[in-house]
């Protein structure tokens, strides 16, 4: 199966610096797209068709799209592992606190059944929005990752989380994960591509769900408008 997780930060002329909490950045040198282009985007890159939506859902912070898929795989809708196309100007692999290093060691650690309790990890403060990908990467949840950047982002995927034999490929290791490989097995390897130009992208095939973050913080108020663009493309629920 395969998911559209989209941030609204992509859809802007430049990335913004984080903003404090209950503050948006300004519009300044962060413009957004025009509507057209996001349609172009959504429609000739993604294969998206807005007399067609996808089931999906529209919320504020881009880690309630781990939620989301929770959701789904408890309800027997969306099959792990899945294929994710994350389209950002964030990787939302650990860069910044506390790192790739907890999922590496502590969460892998743990039996894959126990890595599921994200109110575990919200309780602790380790999952968030600038990681909850690389989380569902050690929850075993994704299959393959497309990650498609905005032009201006900086590259900020971790190179200890790429094989190195190869960068196309991600596999999660670390003397703990080989410590508990008797118990948990091998952790696998995902496929990976990175796109840092989008136009270079086009959807293999279609998607199951789209999801939208708004991310308050990384985009300035004026981007707001963009996310009911892409609502039209996303059956709510």
């Amino acid at each position: 199966m395969r998911v559209l997780d989209i941030d609204l930060d992509f859809f802007l002329a430049d990335c913004c610096p984080l903003s404090e909490y209950g503050q948006r950045p300004a519009l300044a040198g962060h413009e957004p797209w025009a509507e057209a282009d996001v349609v172009r985007f959504l429609e000739e890159q993604c294969g998206l068709d807005a007399a067609h939506p996808i089931p999906g859902r529209v919320f504020e912070t881009h880690d309630s799209a781990l939620l989301f898929w929770q959701e789904k795989i408890s309800e027997g809708r969306l099959s792990a592992p899945f294929h994710v196309t994350h389209v950002d100007a964030h990787s939302d692999l650990g860069i910044g606190y506390p790192g790739p290093n907890y999922v590496l060691f502590n969460v892998l650690s743990m039996p894959v059944e126990k890595r599921q309790n994200t109110s575990f990890f919200y309780e602790q403060h380790k999952l968030d929005e600038a990681n909850y990908l690389l989380f569902a990467l050690g929850m075993r949840c994704v299959s393959g990752l497309d990650n498609i950047r905005n032009p201006k982002s900086h590259q900020d995927i971790p190179k200890v989380l790429l094989t190195p034999e190869d960068d196309a490929q991600i596999q999660l290791a670390s003397m703990t994960s080989r410590l508990y490989e008797k118990q948990n097995g091998p952790e696998p390897v995902i496929p990976f591509r990175n796109y840092p130009d989008y136009r270079t992208f086009r959807a293999e095939a279609p998607y199951d769900f789209v999801t939208l973050a708004i991310s308050p913080r990384y985009a300035p108020v004026e981007a707001d408008a963009l996310a009911d663009v892409v609502r039209r493309y996303i059956r709510e629920e």
